[in-house]
């Protein structure tokens, strides 16, 4: 009867985690007051969300992570390059030279898909470690769920402006 009870209490606290995740993930809000291209991505860093800009005053919108206090940037940027299963390796500005970690691999930071911004060695990428979204996490980059940022990459293509604000 205990074990009873509390497989029920764990399976109540799952489906509310999901069904917090599932009411949060690619809802179509309003993104009125706001003149973004459709097609057009939007970073609020405050709301730690990403809109992809579907026109007529809504866009879809994913909860992301963002960067970490004195680590984050607002402005605009490009998509310059887009990758399914990155290889990653530590940037020099972080310390860089060590090892590569092929795509795939559940220890890679970037997840199962990259879009790279020709705004420094910025990203929008998936993550290995769902707990980091929603919260301030990065070295400035965007920390998507991975079936997240793989919806947003078949939508993106290169040259896409991207848009971080506060």
């Amino acid at each position: 009867m205990i074990l009873r009870r509390h497989l029920l209490k764990f399976v109540a606290a799952a489906l509310a985690v999901f069904s917090t995740r599932a009411a949060q993930a690619r809802d179509v809000v309003p993104l009125a007051g706001y003149n973004y291209a459709r097609g057009s991505v939007v970073i609020s860093t405050g709301s730690r969300a990403l809109y992809y800009v579907l026109g007529n005053g809504q866009a879809i919108r994913y909860p992301v992570g963002v960067g970490k206090a004195g680590m984050a940037w607002h402005g605009r940027a490009f998509v310059a390059l887009k990758k399914l299963h990155p290889a990653w390796s530590m940037p020099p500005e972080l310390g860089g030279g060590g090892p590569v970690i092929p795509g795939g691999s559940p220890q890679n930071p970037m997840g199962a898909a990259v879009l790279g911004l020709d705004h420094g060695n910025y990203a929008i990428h998936g993550t290995n470690d769902p707990s980091s979204i929603g919260g301030y996490v990065s070295h400035g980059c965007i920390r998507m769920h991975n079936e997240d940022v793989l919806d947003l990459y078949r939508r993106v293509p290169m040259g896409t402006d991207v848009y971080v604000t506060n």
